[in-house]
């Protein structure tokens, strides 16, 4: 099949994918763009964190902060690094108060010196992480997940399938024109197509990063066959477990050695045993500021050095990875890309719009122009003629 058959088809496909998945692409597209400001949505939201303080952050003083005023949670902590005089933020992972829930980390916001609890919440309990929960599992768990991945396989289709039926044979500025006196269908479809075709570049940047992040072990099994495996992350342990444990600004200190071009954004802190500190680091080139690539692992009780990852010998495939986030969220081109992350998530509701306006009014055209069925009229000889009128034997 080709040519004008094609185009039909193609047409009926991408008209029944859009009105069946219009939908929920509005909703992933809305969710996510509020999720592109994320972190200061949040602050807005819930002021006691919005502090400023010229204090350094003194990071032994956090974790004992943590500590006392939780002390049965004594598993690992990861401390952010947000730069000086902002609140310090803090999660517990797998706490019992969430205990069955798939991801419900205990969140909590320190001062900036590290002094005192400004905020405790749990993840999935407040505006912003129902929103990610939502956006990225549909409140579903893994299973919902899932249906966001595969789900994305068809919104990427169904872009591609637009941009098919669109694609001029011959005359672009005809396909590219926008008729403002033209009837109300033709102007619905002008304003479709213009905002497709505005959108179309980021959403399927958006749509494809989307699905690989929804599906990470579908992805790196395809990635593996194209540009080879993903490396795989190192499990190194602390090997001495005599003595008390290092401090944790030494372990930030050592891992700046190991890395000195790095940024730390991360400390996860070990609860004992064979556990080591993990030190997240961005090093240039990194595309992620909040959640770069780069890690150094740190005995905790003699303070060697046990494994560094460093983002600029990682392979193709891990590379590819490390770049889905951050364009995801648009923060791998700084606050131009992430305000046009979050303009191209309001681009599914006009499209979905009016499509879905577009269609109505068409069968509603094509029903109001159906031939009327006749009516059964019983005729008598009288309606047949005129002359039996006067005739004499008529009743």
């Amino acid at each position: 099949m080709s040519g004008s058959p094609m185009r039909s088809l193609i047409r009926q496909t991408h008209m029944w994918l859009g009105l069946s998945l219009g939908g929920l692409f509005v909703l992933l597209g809305l969710t996510g763009s509020i999720l592109v400001f994320y972190t200061e949505i949040d602050a807005i939201l819930n002021p006691e964190i919005r502090i400023e303080s010229s204090a350094e952050p003194d990071w032994d003083l956090a974790l004992q902060t943590v500590r006392i005023a939780y002390p049965d949670k004594a598993g690992p902590w990861r401390f952010e690094v947000p730069g000086r005089g902002k609140a310090i933020p803090a999660r517990y992972y797998d706490p019992p108060e969430t205990a069955g829930r798939a991801f419900a980390p205990m969140m909590v916001w320190l001062s900036p010196d590290g002094s005192r609890v400004l905020r405790r919440d749990y993840w999935g309990d407040y505006a912003m992480t129902f929103v990610y929960d939502l956006h990225y599992r549909l409140l579903l768990g893994e299973f919902g997940g899932k249906i966001v991945g595969y789900t994305g396989l068809l919104l990427f289709f169904l872009l591609l399938s637009g941009l098919w039926a669109w694609w001029p044979r011959s005359d672009w500025h005809k396909a590219l024109r926008y008729k403002v006196k033209a009837a109300p269908l033709r102007q619905l479809r002008d304003q479709h197509k213009l905002a497709g075709l505005v959108g179309v570049p980021l959403l399927l940047m958006l749509v494809v990063t989307g699905v690989m992040l929804a599906l990470p072990d579908e992805s790196d099994a395809v990635l593996g066959t194209i540009s080879g495996p993903v490396d795989a992350a190192p499990q190194p342990v602390s090997q001495n477990w005599q003595g008390a444990p290092i401090s944790v600004s030494t372990a930030m200190l050592r891992a700046r050695t190991a890395l000195p071009a790095g940024r730390i954004a991360w400390v996860e802190v070990p609860s004992g045993g064979d556990g080591a500190f993990r030190i997240r680091m961005q090093i240039p080139g990194d595309p992620s500021l909040r959640f770069p690539h780069s890690f150094v692992w740190i005995d905790q009780y003699d303070g060697r050095v046990l494994a560094i990852v460093d983002a600029r010998r990682a392979g193709v495939s891990t590379t590819i990875n490390n770049w889905l986030h951050p364009l995801h969220d648009g923060s791998a081109g700084g606050l131009a890309l992430r305000i046009l992350a979050a303009i191209a998530g309001l681009i599914p509701l006009i499209l979905f719009w009016t499509g879905l306006v577009r269609w109505r009014l068409r069968r509603t055209r094509a029903t109001s122009q159906r031939p009327k069925p006749s009516r059964s009229i019983a005729f008598t000889t009288s309606a047949i003629s005129p002359t039996a009128r006067s005739s004499p034997n008529t009743p």
